[in-house]
């Protein structure tokens, strides 16, 4: 069987390969998207303090309503304080980060947690201060966002340094 490839540009100048396998009914059954092909964005500056890289992997369209992306950032870099309207799933792949709720304590999470922030929670996610820190957000959007952003998280509000470091392996 033949694996017709199929080539997409994305943001008018950024293409990435897309490989489609045919099911036994003809019509493509699975879609590949390789590792290095997607455009990876920068963290938008209104949104993240510090630098974070977005690979959007799962976008949302006619078959499917969720979307995932691998957010990565670099040491002392998060979030904007930020609420989503059907929640979302994060799921720590390495290093050692943060997550607040709005009133909430200020928890340390590492490679292999999941947090799940219920609708409308505002809240904040980002490196400590001496760790990069990945994780991958799933969200479903409605009307079409997935996120509602507020003001940036302060200095003061992301907090002590030594607070909360990573005692096990950084890396699943």
């Amino acid at each position: 069987m033949k694996t017709p490839s199929l080539l997409i540009c994305v943001f008018g100048s950024a293409c990435a390969a897309v490989v489609m396998a045919a099911g036994s009914s003809g019509k493509p059954d699975l879609t590949v998207y390789r590792v290095g092909a997607r455009p990876l964005i920068e963290g938008p500056t209104a949104n993240f303090t510090g630098k974070a890289k977005i690979d959007r992997q799962v976008r949302p369209d006619e078959s499917k309503r969720m979307m995932g992306s691998l957010v990565s950032f670099e040491a002392a870099a998060r979030t904007a304080w930020h609420t989503h309207p059907l929640g979302q799933t994060l799921i720590v792949t390495s290093g050692c980060g943060w997550v607040q709720s709005e009133g909430g304590p200020k928890q340390m999470i590492q490679a292999g947690d999941v947090v799940w922030t219920p609708p409308g929670v505002r809240h904040w996610h980002g490196a400590q201060p001496h760790s990069t820190f990945s994780h991958y957000a799933i969200a479903e959007p409605l009307n079409g966002s997935a996120a509602d952003w507020a003001e940036k998280v302060s200095d003061e509000q992301y907090g002590p340094q030594e607070q909360g470091a990573c005692k096990t392996p950084t890396k699943i």
